[in-house]
């Protein structure tokens, strides 16, 4: 069924009051996951023809904040006396959390305690991005889903042991909203406003922004290792997200087989008709991505890393994934940031500074 947006249909809406939503604003939060909120609320109140919805920013101190790619935002309030809020009819009805302050001490308390006081006031909390980690530290992601970046996800997982993180595009569990960021945020944001204002506004907030589809929060955010691949072969997927699960057990040919109830010859010429390489191949390189993944955003000695994606010595690991990555896997854990493996490094008086130069020479990585 196609609904047309109309700003007449919602002539007739009684009057309500509008649902507050305080967005808290941490350095170095995404610019997309903002403005993606922000817009959808705008446009909500646009097609209701009334205020549906209020907002207001928050930052630690009530200063601007400086977002990931640079641009400062200014705050309305801050966390202090948003927490006073609490207690008073500015109250906010949703607790939005946008990046994460990265165990900043006092920071991080006084947010994760402002979480926890929403929490138990009933009020229901939301994070977007690497702003999931602040729901997590408050622990009130413990034993409830979540959403995580990709990108972010092996290293949340190791972190937060009782979170069930996923690789979705949004997760939505008892009143707590969990977003991967980027796109995702306006998926989310969609969904919400479907909660709270029923599916017509929604749909009228989709048209207006010219979304072309929303994403249901359970689908995928990616396929991994498939930049280069147009549409493939279902049984091709199954088996994709079958090896996906059984990281840390590397699967035999027979096993694949078994669970795509075709034979092994047939596994073989899917996986090379779809994606060119042979399912061992594929699986390997699958499984020296998530170490890759750990290396950039986890803690974790070589060895448990090596042992979590399925190879059986460290030695046998680092071989790999030299082979794969050109570079030794405690060396890739010593580059810049930003400057991980595929990342093209920067051209000595283009943005990179001698000491970037220098790290990237000693970690064997050449400088165009």
């Amino acid at each position: 069924m196609v609904h047309h947006w109309s700003q007449d249909a919602w002539a007739s809406v009684p009057a309500i009051e509008p649902i507050s939503v305080a967005l808290y604003l941490a350095p170095g939060f995404e610019l997309l996951a903002v403005s993606s909120a922000l817009d959808v609320f705008r446009l909500a109140n646009k097609a209701a023809g009334r205020e549906a919805f209020r907002w207001r920013t928050v930052s630690h101190l009530g200063g601007a904040v400086r977002a990931s790619c640079g641009i400062v935002f200014a705050a309305d309030a801050d966390l202090a006396q948003e927490r006073r809020y609490l207690m008073q009819p500015e109250r906010p009805a949703l607790a939005l959390v946008f990046g994460d302050e990265h165990d900043k001490g006092r920071e991080t308390k006084v947010l994760s305690a402002w979480l926890r006081e929403c929490r138990q006031r009933r009020i229901g909390t939301g994070a977007f991005g690497s702003g999931v980690a602040a729901l997590a530290k408050a622990g009130l992601l413990n034993h409830r889903k979540c959403a995580v970046h990709w990108e972010a996800l092996p290293g949340f997982r190791e972190r937060f042991t009782r979170v069930e993180a996923a690789a979705t595009v949004y997760e939505v569990d008892d009143n707590i909203w969990s977003c991967a960021g980027g796109t995702a945020a306006f998926d989310l944001m969609i969904e919400l406003v479907k909660h709270h204002c029923d599916e017509p506004l929604a749909v009228s907030v989709a048209e207006l922004a010219v979304a072309g589809r929303v994403r249901a929060g359970d689908e995928r955010q990616r396929l991994p290792l498939l930049r280069q691949h147009g549409r493939l072969n279902p049984t091709v997927v199954k088996l994709i997200e079958l090896m996906q699960r059984n990281l840390a057990t590397p699967l035999k040919m027979a096993d694949l087989a078994a669970a795509a109830g075709v034979s092994r010859r047939q596994v073989e010429r899917l996986f090379r008709n779809d994606l060119g390489r042979s399912p061992c191949r594929y699986f390997r390189e699958l499984r020296l991505e998530h170490a890759k993944l750990l290396l950039a955003h986890s803690a974790m000695p070589v060895l448990e890393i090596a042992v979590s994606c399925g190879f059986v010595s460290a030695s046998h690991f680092s071989k790999c994934f030299r082979e794969a990555h050109k570079i030794a896997p405690h060396e890739a854990r010593n580059l810049p940031a930003g400057r991980f493996f595929g990342a093209p490094a920067p051209r000595p008086g283009v943005g990179a500074t001698p000491s970037d130069a220098v790290l990237l020479r000693n970690a064997g990585v050449a400088l165009s």
